[in-house]
C-alpha cells in the first residue's frame, strides 16, 4: 500500500514527465498556461527567432489585464488615450495570439478580465490540474484543489514550447484555520492573520495548504482570497482541497460537461484531499474565534494589526516602516484620515466582493477629498453588478464605477 499523500503530493507525482535527480529538476506537465500581455512578449520573440510553434494552444487562454485603461473603449473598440508601452504589448499580444492560434479575450470581449478572474469563471480552472502564469497571484487557482503558481518570462516561453516546465519538488505547509469567527471577519482577515503570525517569508519554498472548519466554511471567493495571498506569506502556492462548495460552484460553468460527464468528475475531485496521516515539513494551527478584522499599517503585508488594537512599539525592524507611513508607535489606527479606496484587483475583485462594500456604503457618502474607484474584476462580475444594481450604490456615494 502507498504512504498517505497530501494533495500537493497527489497532483505533482500525478504530472512528472521525468523525475527531479540531484542533477536536474523534474518535468513537470502543465495543464493550464494562463498568458497576458506583460511577461510574454519576450518569450514569443524567443520561440519566432527559434523556428517553433506553441505546442498545446487549446491549453493556452491570453486575456488583456494589467496593462488595460479601466475607461470605456471608444468607437474603434480599443483605447484612445493609452500610454504607448503599454498599447505596445497589448498589440504584441494580439499579433502573437493570432499567430498561433491562442484563444485571447481582448478588448470587448464578454468574458474579459482580470486573468486569475475569467480562469475559474470559464471553468477553465480544474481540481487535480497544474496551473501557471507569468504572474505570482497564479496561487489564487489553488482554491480549486489545483496546484499553481507563478513563473518567470524565460519559463512562459519553455511552457509555450514544450508544455512543460522544470521545477524543484517544493516542501508543504499545512495550516489549519478552525473554529467560527466574529462578525466581519473575511478570507482577507484570515489570511493577513496567518502572514503576520509566519511573515512574509514564513512560506518560502514551500506550498500551503490550507485546512479547518473556519476554511470550509468559506465561499469558493474566499477561498480564492485566501490562496491569493499565499504569495505574500513567501509561499510558492497556495490550496484548498475540494469539497461540495468547490463542486457547486463549477457545475454549468462554460467548458464542462453537464449531466452524468459532470458527476463523474465531480467524484474524480472530490479525492483530492489530503490523506489521513499524510506528512507536511511544517504545521500551524489558528483559533478563527480570537482573530478580528485587520488591517496593514506598514510597508508589507506583515505589518498586520487587528483594526481596534494599538500600533506596536518603536524598534529597529519597524522604523523604516514608521517614518514612511508618518504614524506613531503605540497609537490606535482608528479614526485616521482615508485618502484613496479602491475596490477590485485580483484578490478582491469579485460579485461577493462587490455586494459587501455594496451594503456597508449604501445610504453612506464618500467623505469629500477622498476618492474611490470600484473596478470589477471581469466583463461578467461587472454584468451581475449591474444587475442588480451595484454600480448605482456606489455612484449615488460619490464613487467612481
Amino acid at each position: 500500500m502507498s504512504s498517505p499523500a497530501t494533495l500537493f503530493d497527489k497532483i505533482w507525482d500525478s504530472h512528472v514527465v521525468i523525475a527531479e535527480e540531484e542533477d536536474h529538476p523534474a518535468v513537470l506537465y502543465i495543464d493550464l498556461h494562463l498568458i497576458h500581455e506583460v511577461t510574454t512578449p519576450q518569450a514569443f520573440t524567443e520561440l519566432n527567432a527559434r523556428g517553433l510553434r506553441v505546442r498545446r494552444p487549446g491549453q493556452t487562454l491570453a486575456t488583456m489585464d494589467h496593462s488595460t485603461p479601466t475607461v470605456p473603449l471608444d468607437q474603434s473598440g480599443g483605447w484612445s488615450d493609452i500610454d504607448p508601452a503599454a498599447g505596445k504589448q497589448l498589440q504584441a499580444l494580439a499579433v502573437n495570439c493570432a499567430e498561433h492560434g491562442i484563444e485571447l479575450l481582448g478588448p470587448g470581449s464578454e468574458n474579459g478580465g482580470i486573468v486569475h478572474v475569467i480562469g475559474p469563471e470559464l471553468g477553465r480552472t480544474l481540481p487535480g490540474s497544474t496551473i501557471v502564469c507569468g504572474d505570482s497571484h497564479t496561487s489564487t487557482h489553488g482554491a480549486f484543489g489545483a496546484l499553481a503558481f507563478g513563473i518567470g518570462t524565460t519559463e512562459v516561453g519553455h511552457v509555450l514550447a514544450t508544455q512543460s516546465l522544470l521545477q524543484r519538488r517544493p516542501k508543504t505547509m499545512r495550516v489549519v484555520v478552525d473554529g467560527p469567527v466574529q462578525l466581519g471577519v473575511t478570507a482577507k482577515d484570515l489570511v493577513l492573520s496567518i502572514i503576520a503570525t509566519v511573515g512574509v517569508d514564513g512560506g518560502t519554498g514551500h506550498v500551503i495548504e490550507y485546512q479547518g472548519s473556519a476554511v470550509r466554511a468559506l465561499s469558493m471567493e474566499g477561498r480564492m482570497t485566501l490562496c491569493n495571498m499565499s504569495i505574500e506569506a513567501g509561499a510558492r502556492a497556495g490550496m484548498v482541497a475540494p469539497d461540495a462548495t468547490t463542486v457547486e460552484y463549477l457545475r454549468g460553468r462554460p467548458g464542462l460537461p453537464t449531466g452524468a460527464e459532470f458527476e463523474r468528475l465531480a467524484l474524480e475531485w472530490l479525492t483530492l484531499g489530503s490523506d489521513e496521516g499524510a506528512n507536511f515539513d511544517t504545521e500551524l494551527h489558528i483559533e478563527a474565534t480570537a482573530l478580528a478584522p485587520m488591517i496593514t499599517w506598514g510597508t508589507n503585508p506583515g505589518m498586520a494589526m487587528a483594526i481596534d488594537g494599538q500600533l506596536p512599539a518603536l524598534e529597529a525592524g519597524n522604523r523604516t516602516a514608521f517614518e514612511y507611513m508618518a504614524l506613531e508607535p503605540g497609537a490606535s489606527v482608528e479614526g485616521l484620515p482615508i485618502d484613496v479606496v479602491f475596490l477590485g484587483s485580483c484578490t478582491n475583485g469579485r460579485i461577493e466582493d462587490l455586494r459587501s462594500a455594496a451594503q456597508v456604503i449604501r445610504g453612506k457618502t464618500v467623505s469629500d477629498g477622498v476618492r474611490m474607484l470600484v473596478v470589477p474584476g471581469s466583463h461578467d462580475v461587472k454584468r451581475e453588478a449591474e444587475v442588480e444594481g451595484l454600480d448605482e450604490v456606489f455612484r449615488r456615494a460619490g464613487a467612481e464605477w
